[in-house]
């Protein structure tokens, strides 16, 4: 395929690298935009052209619409994709682009506002026969307000900011005078990072699991390419991703797919994009949460089990082709699971490592799929998200994947920083997470355990120089 189309990145790091490789197959050029620390990435070596739009601090590069804009007007790009993070999610810079007469790779503007605001997003999926988690209909305006809620809802609830995302400003609280001290901290957190102290409140469920829904729209039509299982966080943040979910029957999927589908339409979604969902283990029921209007991080396991290129299909279905699949096209083969490699020490409250990678080894084989941005010598600024690579395996079945993965993760080695490989080893050894019984506070739970473990271990000790 031939183009005379232009692809600018509005982003940095492995997805930045993706949508380079996605671009270059379909005949596409590409510009990368840098900041100062990112001159000698690898996508500024992949790209066409290179831009540096300004100092290492997100705020002043690649949060800065201006500078960014003017790279595509100066190197007469004609469409700009945001990847995610940064403004893939903001609704004024995408206004911004096709106001600048470009093509921005994802949805509209009025898309982003609907389903970027998480209660007015509530309620287009209550509208749209949608189950969502019970809750204040809209944001909650004072304490009198929540209290009254809560008590419908019934304890322990959540207040979450309208705007948020990424798992911030978010806060639980298991009773009335908590709910009252919790919501002045939650507004304030919620305005600090979002600018919006709107919040509101749903029922917080101790056992969830996290799944979300992969869809594909064009405007017109929407696609789902199944779901992905991503209870394995910490601080809410995703440590592990799976597809499918071991959770789910085959009718809770197809229910819980034909749910996403169906909002996803209601508001004539166009490009990728995931919906959130919570399922309860103990009820068997699952609740719409929020949206992400744009690709996510684990999208490769949903890849993997459909064969669909999802960031290439975006930049066709943005460029106006029409959704190429039906969805009886879209079939479920096998299962997939990614680890998320981060320059973290896990010994040290998961402290950031920035500094650079004195030598690397990936993994590979059949089955085994690396993303990443980083190469021996490199060094990893200390500005930035502490992603390394998503490792990522398909095998026939999750048995056979969660051994493909433990291989692959012992190919891996990553000197220079610290990283989370021997954190993956252990966490996949687990019997509860090699037999699918896990939530989305297990993670948390089971990292406590092996630290009291450890503590108690090292007071054990005898003490040199002692006799008994």
């Amino acid at each position: 395929m031939t183009t005379t189309h232009k692809v600018l990145i509005a982003n940095r790091g492995e997805i930045a690298v993706r949508i380079a490789r996605a671009a270059q197959e379909l005949g596409l050029q590409t510009v990368a935009v840098v900041s100062d620390a990112d001159t000698t990435s690898l996508v500024a070596q992949m790209a066409d052209q290179v831009v540096n739009i300004g100092p290492a601090h997100p705020a002043k590069s690649y949060l800065n619409a201006d500078a960014i804009l003017q790279a595509a007007q100066s190197t007469g790009a004609t469409m700009v994709h945001p990847g995610y993070g940064f403004l893939s999610e903001n609704a004024a810079f995408a206004r911004q682009v096709t106001q600048a007469g470009l093509i921005f790779v994802g949805p509209s503007a009025e898309t982003i506002e609907c389903m970027g605001n998480k209660s007015v997003a509530r309620e287009t999926a209550q509208r749209a026969g949608v189950p969502t988690v019970p809750g204040s209909a809209g944001t909650v305006d004072d304490a009198e307000m929540a209290a009254q809620v809560a008590a419908e809802v019934g304890y322990p609830v959540m207040i979450k900011a309208s705007a948020g995302g990424g798992g911030r400003g978010i806060r639980v609280a298991h009773s009335e005078p908590e709910l009252r001290h919790q919501l002045p901290l939650a507004r304030s957190e919620a305005r600090a990072a979002f600018g919006d102290d709107a919040v509101y409140l749903e029922r917080f469920i101790a056992r969830a699991r996290h799944i979300e829904v992969q869809v594909l729209g064009d405007g017109k039509r929407v696609v789902h390419c199944y779901e992905r299982e991503c209870s394995l966080q910490r601080r809410r943040q995703k440590i592990v991703e799976e597809a499918p979910s071991p959770a789910l029957s085959q009718m809770t999927r197809d229910a819980l797919c034909e749910s996403a589908v169906r909002l996803a339409i209601a508001v004539g979604y166009s490009g990728a994009g995931t919906l959130e969902f919570l399922y309860d283990d103990d009820s068997g029921e699952f609740f719409f949460i929020e949206m992400n209007t744009r690709i996510q991080v684990e999208h490769p396991v949903s890849e993997l089990v459909t064969g669909v290129d999802l960031v290439r299909e975006m930049l066709r279905i943005a460029m106006g082709e029409p959704l190429r699949f039906k969805q009886e096209q879209i079939v479920l083969k096998g299962a997939a699971i990614e680890c998320r490699l981060n320059a973290e020490d896990p010994e040290r409250n998961f402290m950031p490592s920035p500094g650079r990678l004195s030598a690397l080894r990936w993994p590979g084989g059949p089955g085994v799929r690396v993303d990443t941005h980083v190469y021996a010598g490199y060094t990893i600024p200390p500005f930035y998200d502490s992603l390394l690579a998503k490792l990522a395996v398909w095998d026939e079945d999750r048995p056979a994947a969660l051994q493909r993965m433990q291989r692959a993760l012992a190919e891996t080695s990553i000197e220079g920083v610290h990283n989370t490989i021997a954190l993956h080893q252990q966490l996949l050894a687990d019997p509860a997470v090699q037999n699918g019984q896990f939530h989305t506070g297990y993670l948390e739970q089971w990292m406590a355990r092996r630290a009291a473990e450890k503590a108690l271990a090292l007071t054990s000790e005898p003490t040199a120089g002692l006799t008994v």
